[in-house]
């Protein structure tokens, strides 16, 4: 009779190390191979228990060796991973297979190494185990800093570098955990000192990420490489993937005594990722203040410019950090680069930064030259020229569009097409700023190229608070665009009822034909529409 788990009679007396119940069950019959739900026979058990005497009458009634239950586990491996040494030599004398593998990847000498049973790990060894399977025996080795295991088994097999299926070494393994002590036996036994995975990272760029000095002290003095870089998509950074050197990653980090180290070593601090992120971008990137510092004081370039243009005050105030920004300024960083810090701080609303600087002379009026860069997003303000009003006043920044004029910016600068502050506020019906604009002396009448004022675009877009604002500084509700449209002939083109009946109350004449002889409606065209 089995138990709801399928334990047999043959299962439990097998546990409990009972022979000559053992030998009576399988006398009257019992399935030497019989197994539980999880896929255990009775050798399964008995080898987990370290029940010799019932495993070798099992093994000698015939019991699969290496049958493998559910989650792969054979005997050998549930004998290793309790560390019955007895039962681990029977096993493999008699055909145990040490090189099976768990669903996991563990190997029997995986496992003993990982739970420390040194004496089955030299069992083991001794029946030429090579355990090369997802998890090689020396990996594990060199993550316990385990130094007497990975002698053993450089011993048995003289390939320091075995892989994982990943790519990775053993050195790998110990930089990754700062285990000096294996690192140190692995580069004796020959062990590649930049050993590159399949994205390039060496044991430096790892032991750079784990932040541990001594193993990059280690690897440099053996030799390795410290300008190489990676590739192929590294997993280190979200923004600069391709092409970095263990300085990147350290910045990124924010590990100050690896970056000193590193740049004591001469480390190039304007080494330069795929994209043309420098170590002090990221640092800036990252808000790494000390090794943002000490990149400098070690020769980074602050005017260094990535393939967008960007210098690392550009991505400073980008991400919003003050301190970093006043520190680059304060060393001589310019505010007025192209698609200047001024421009992104006015379109991310960050008030303190554009205080900063325009206390530091950025101009509040500098216009864009060289287009679209990845931190305008998907406005391309850009390539339309725009100021840092413009941009205020897209986002409805109100206390960065006050800075701004406080420190005499233009009301009316007009951008390429034309367009001003106000008629940027109009369009993306940015009432306050409209205001603030109007006060501060910006025309209503100001046109575009087109011939667009900002009511024409408030009366299309149907803006009717921003209308009424304008109206009320004495918008011309007559003037006419290039095409000969009027605001009213926009409105009733969209069907804006509200907004055209709001300007027929303002006087609009109702009558007014296009330059261009569109057909628009008209007033009364626009109320037969309806």
């Amino acid at each position: 009779m089995d138990l709801e788990n399928g334990l047999n009679a043959l299962h439990l007396a097998a546990k409990e190390g009972h022979v000559e119940l053992v030998q009576e069950l399988l006398e009257r019959g019992s399935a030497v191979d019989s197994s539980t739900k999880k896929g255990n026979t009775a050798l399964h058990i008995a080898s987990l228990a370290g029940q010799a005497d019932v495993v070798k009458i099992l093994v000698k009634r015939g019991a699969e060796i290496n049958s493998q239950s559910q989650n792969g586990f054979t005997p050998l491996y549930m004998a290793a991973q309790e560390n019955h040494i007895d039962v681990v030599r029977y096993l493999l004398e008699n055909g145990g297979n040490q090189s099976t593998a768990t669903e996991d990847g563990f190997t029997p000498l995986a496992i003993a190494l990982q739970q420390g049973h040194n004496q089955v790990v030299s069992v083991l060894l001794e029946h030429d185990t090579k355990g090369k399977v997802r998890l090689p025996a020396l990996h594990i080795a060199a993550r316990k800093d385990d130094t007497k295991s990975a002698a053993l088994l450089l011993q048995n097999d003289h390939n320091a570098d075995v892989q994982s299926k990943s790519g990775f070494t053993p050195l790998h393994i110990s930089a990754h955990y700062g285990n000096v002590n294996v690192a140190t036996l692995l580069l004796n036994r020959g062990a590649a000192v930049d050993f590159t995975a399949r994205n390039g990272i060496t044991p430096l760029h790892v032991a750079s990420k784990r932040g541990n000095t001594n193993m990059v002290r280690l690897l440099l003095d053996r030799g390795s490489q410290i300008d190489a870089k990676t590739r192929h998509k590294a997993p280190v950074d979200d923004v600069t993937l391709d092409y970095l050197t263990a300085l990147h990653v350290a910045a990124h980090c924010g590990h100050y005594r690896v970056t000193k180290l590193l740049l004591d070593k001469r480390a190039n601090p304007n080494a330069r990722a795929l994209n043309g992120f420098t170590p002090l971008h990221i640092a800036c990137k990252k808000n790494r203040v000390k090794v943002m510092e000490l990149l400098v004081k070690y020769g980074a370039s602050i005017q260094a410019i990535t393939e967008s243009g960007l210098t690392p005050v550009h991505v400073a105030a980008f991400m919003g950090h003050l301190n970093i920004v006043l520190l680059l300024l304060q060393n001589g960083a310019s505010p007025d680069e192209d698609q200047t810090p001024l421009h992104i701080a006015s379109r991310l609303g960050k008030t303190e930064i554009v205080q900063l600087l325009l206390q530091h002379m950025a101009h509040p009026d500098a216009s864009t030259t060289n287009g679209y860069t990845p931190l305008h997003i998907s406005a391309r303000e850009g390539q339309k020229g725009f100021t840092p009003l413009h941009v205020a006043s897209k986002y409805g920044s109100l206390d960065v569009a006050k800075l701004l004029l406080k420190k005499t910016a233009p009301p009316d600068s007009a951008g390429k097409n034309g367009l001003t502050p106000l008629h940027v506020a109009a369009h993306y019906d940015n009432q306050k700023v409209a205001l603030l604009l109007l006060d501060k002396g910006a025309s209503p009448h100001a046109t575009a190229k087109n011939g667009y004022t900002p009511l024409h675009i408030a009366a299309k877009k149907n803006q009717m608070d921003i209308a009424v604002v304008l109206l009320q500084y004495g918008a011309e509700t007559n003037i006419l665009t290039k095409q000969g449209v009027t605001p009213l002939h926009l409105a009733s083109q969209e069907g804006h009822a509200d907004m055209a009946a709001l300007l027929i109350e303002k006087g609009t004449q109702v009558n007014v034909p296009t330059k261009v002889g569109l057909h628009l409606p008209t007033p009364l065209g626009f109320k037969l529409l309806m």
